[in-house]
């Protein structure tokens, strides 16, 4: 009997990761036109302009801070490149969690991070398969389009990290950053933050448009600027439709795995 290689096997899990999410994208899209659009279940976040601009000096604020104490603990630390650069990763996150985190706790009406009782883990699964074909797909396109106008690109630095992983503490610190840390930090910043802030205050595209501009901004890299995007306006939807926060939380977690798994695998996709 034949055996696949591994990289027929990643490819053929992803090939199948695609068909089950162009189905799940189908049945939604069939939903949506023989059955009456269910209401968001998420609120209005009842805060005044000041108090949305102190959220973000809390988050950004922090952010820097963080990103200043870190460097100069490092300076005196004997570490590699590769270490640096996931311990000031790690910094930058926490600082902005924290300056999230800070701004909630004292805030008692501003609380973007409250759960509703249904659970996440249906909704986040879906959420992740669906935005699979359609990353790669954008993705393709527009790398094409990059080599098209001789437009020189990079991968994600922390995605280079993983493909050169010196060690196994290394690997874990590094999934951790990408599996915990940037899913919850970056959910409550670019979703339960500014997303719910502008949701039922800005026309929806543009509520939808602005938060996910940023999140891909804040990635600082060429080659992945349109999926990422993508991928905050598939985000904020699922947000938007569940009122859940841990549903975009679990579906940036498994879209980050599952980079992770890809780099890992060897294979280039």
């Amino acid at each position: 009997p034949m055996s696949l290689t591994p990289a027929q096997l990643v490819l053929s899990l992803e090939l199948a990761l695609m068909v089950v999410g162009l189905c799940l994208l189908g049945r939604h899209l069939w939903r949506g036109r023989t059955h009456a659009t269910p209401a968001p279940a998420l609120a209005l976040w009842p805060i005044a302009l000041p108090d949305f601009f102190l959220f973000l000096l809390c988050v950004f604020g922090g952010a820097v801070l963080a990103t200043i104490v870190s460097t100069a603990v490092l300076n005196h630390l004997a570490l590699s490149q590769a270490y640096r650069m996931i311990l000031a990763g790690a910094g930058f996150q926490l600082g902005m969690l924290g300056g999230c985190l800070g701004f909630g706790f004292t805030q008692r009406g501003a609380r973007a991070h409250r759960q509703p009782r249904q659970g996440f883990f249906g909704p986040g699964l879906v959420t992740f398969c669906i935005s699979v074909p359609l990353l790669a797909g954008l993705g393709l396109g527009w790398l094409a389009l990059l080599d098209w106008l001789h437009i020189a690109y990079d991968r994600q630095s922390l995605v280079d990290l993983f493909a050169h992983a010196e060690s196994p503490r290394q690997l874990a610190l590094l999934l951790t950053l990408a599996v915990v840390l940037a899913p919850l930090t970056e959910e409550l910043v670019f979703r339960a933050g500014l997303f719910r802030y502008f949701h039922r205050r800005l026309p929806r595209w543009l509520a939808l448009l602005v938060p996910a501009l940023l999140f891909g901004a804040s990635h600082m890299n060429l080659a992945s600027l349109p999926q990422l995007v993508l991928l905050g306006v598939i985000f904020s939807l699922a947000y938007e439709r569940t009122g859940n926060i841990a549903v975009p939380m679990f579906a940036h977690a498994l879209f980050n795995l599952h980079t992770v798994a890809i780099v890992l695998s060897g294979v280039d996709l």
